[in-house]
């Protein structure tokens, strides 16, 4: 611990912690006023794990010193245990933009330095934080954002299925238009379960598809052999899953849309929302890519792809 004079201090921010966040750990500045001496304050600098418990004492610390805000650099995704954590103890955190703190030119760079500096930029009241979405959209964007994972993998594993199919010379893909619609499909697991005959497969056709019987035949002629149906197997197997899965995030997504909703403009309404409006959020939500509603699925046979 030390003592440190200083002559320029506006005290804009009284007690204030910073914290330098690395992968496995932070480095915490905590500065407060001296209790004694006017114009001095007080300078602790340690180093904290980022497990949970170790995050969760640093904050009990920091409530004991009356601590009015945290700040951290936006490093990666490590800040997020230290943000979440800390915030939940009742701390008042700032996430800040690395640009917008760093170090003096020329002067040494360590974690210490660093924590330091961006203590003494936090107490002038010189840095600006940074927009963290309340927990209920952090949740929903996390499946969101999981959902675009699993739908660009379907992706992939269905181009790995017609490149199965065009080992064995089967150009179904240039025959239909979806290769995984109702016919495309009723003719994939056809293949998968031993049929062969070209004939009966294109009779496997559906809706608009079946004036195209010739060109099927066509196309369903090759050298399907059982080495390309266990591949096949294995590859829809796995789009099913991953469809079963993005069907599964649809309803997460559309459950945690209206929590969120129900929470900005119920009674129940808190800090938690930050007087996020629940219209203009459900809004802006719906229109990021792959994180609007899901789309209702009509009954029609007419909606079913051939």
């Amino acid at each position: 611990m030390e003592e440190l004079r200083e002559d320029h201090d506006d005290g804009t921010v009284a007690r204030v912690a910073a914290i330098d966040i690395a992968k496995a750990s932070g480095m915490v500045c905590l500065r407060v006023p001296h209790d004694i001496i006017d114009g001095r304050r007080i300078q602790q600098v340690w180093n904290v794990a980022s497990t949970t418990n170790a995050i969760l004492e640093l904050g009990d610390k920091l409530v004991c010193q009356g601590v009015e805000r945290v700040v951290m650099e936006a490093t990666g995704s490590y800040w997020r245990p230290f943000f979440y954590l800390l915030e939940a103890r009742g701390l008042d955190c700032w996430l800040v933009n690395a640009r917008d703190v760093k170090n003096v030119p020329g002067r040494p760079k360590t974690d210490k330095l660093d924590a330091v500096w961006l203590a003494k930029l936090a107490e002038r009241g010189m840095v600006r934080a940074s927009f963290v979405p309340p927990k209920p959209v952090r949740q929903l964007r996390d499946f969101t954002r999981t959902r675009t994972v699993f739908v660009q993998e379907r992706t992939r594993h269905k181009h790995r299925v017609d490149k199965a199919l065009q080992d064995a010379q089967i150009k179904l893909s240039g025959a239909v238009s979806d290769l995984f619609g109702m016919s495309g499909r009723a003719m994939l697991d056809a293949m998968v379960a031993g049929e062969r005959n070209p004939r009966a497969l294109a009779n496997l056709a559906k809706g608009s598809l079946v004036k195209k019987k010739p060109a099927l035949i066509e196309a369903l002629t090759g050298q399907f052999e059982d080495h390309h149906a266990r591949l096949l197997h294995v590859l829809l197997a796995t789009v099913d899953h991953l469809t079963a899965q993005v069907q599964e995030l649809d309803r997460l997504i559309a459950r945690t849309l209206e929590e969120v909703t129900t929470r900005c403009d119920g009674p129940g309404a808190g800090p938690s929302t930050r007087g996020v409006n629940a219209r203009v959020l459900a809004e802006k939500l719906d229109a990021a890519p792959g994180s609007g509603r899901p789309p209702r699925r009509s009954s029609s046979p007419r909606s079913a792809r051939t």
